[in-house]
This record gives structure tokens, C-alpha cells and sequence, in this order.
């Protein structure tokens, strides 16, 4: 009998500690009326195998006027990509359609509204520069921050 509550004793706390390692990859930013998201670095452990991003737009302004977004790419290709993204316009969340530079991002949102995505780390380096941004057209240049992978 004692052996049995051992055994679920053990299971019970690595059942828990699942859960504690997979909310440890789950990340939360708001983004507001005034061109700001609330963090400037995002870090996520190694062991994640993937990643949701969840963005609130604690604003009131609708997407058409102050949307925002949350993309993420190597920190060298931001600007390239803000800029070609102006022109894709709000159907393509100021985004160029299928381009293999951006690894994530959410759909554009407005006041009161929350996006997620999901995406994998298979392909991130603990030694790249990443960065996540706004794609709205002329937020990206203050719209941004740094994402780790430590």
C-alpha cells in the first residue's frame, strides 16, 4: 500500500511539473493606443519545444486605425520585412504574403480585442538576434523588442 502512494505521489508530481514547464512556454504583451507593447524583451527557456504568444490590445481604437500585431523574425530582417509589409496591406496584416523571413505572428487587432499564435522552436538559435514588432504601417521603428531563446 505504502509503494502504491509512492507511486502516485511521483506521478502526481510530475504531472505538475509538466504543467508548470509548458506555462513557462506561454507568453502574454499588451499592446495600447499609444504605440507601445508592455514588454521589451520576451525570453523563453531551450526546453520549449514550442511557443504561444497571446496579444491583447488593451487600447480602444479600432485595427483599421491604431491595429497591432505581433511578428517575430531575426533581428535583420525587420525593417525589410515592416517595409514590404506596408504595401501587402491590412488583408495580409501589413505582412508579405508567404515570406519564409517571418517566423510568427498574430492577426492584426484592435481596442479590446486578443490574438494567439503557436509555433514551434525547432528552428531557433540560442545564438540569432530575434526581434517581435508591430507591422501596422510606422510602428515597427518603436513598436519592437527583443526575443530570447535562453
Amino acid at each position: 500500500m505504502r509503494l502504491i502512494k509512492l507511486g502516485i505521489a511521483c506521478f502526481l508530481f510530475l504531472a505538475s511539473t509538466h504543467n508548470v514547464l509548458a506555462d513557462d512556454c506561454k507568453r502574454s504583451i499588451d499592446a495600447t493606443d499609444m504605440m507601445s507593447f508592455s514588454a521589451n524583451e520576451i525570453q523563453i527557456p531551450v526546453s520549449c519545444k514550442e511557443v504561444t504568444v497571446t496579444l491583447i490590445h488593451v487600447g480602444k481604437l479600432p485595427s483599421a486605425v491604431m491595429g497591432h500585431n505581433w511578428v517575430l523574425s531575426t533581428s535583420a530582417d525587420v525593417q525589410d520585412i515592416a517595409t514590404k509589409g506596408m504595401s501587402a496591406g491590412l488583408d495580409n496584416n501589413y505582412l508579405p504574403p508567404n515570406d519564409k523571413r517571418v517566423i510568427a505572428f498574430t492577426g492584426i487587432i484592435g481596442g479590446g480585442e486578443t490574438d494567439s499564435v503557436t509555433f514551434t522552436t525547432e528552428n531557433l538559435s540560442v545564438d540569432e538576434e530575434y526581434t517581435f514588432f508591430c507591422s501596422f504601417p510606422g510602428h515597427w521603428s518603436v513598436m519592437k523588442g527583443s526575443f530570447k531563446v535562453i
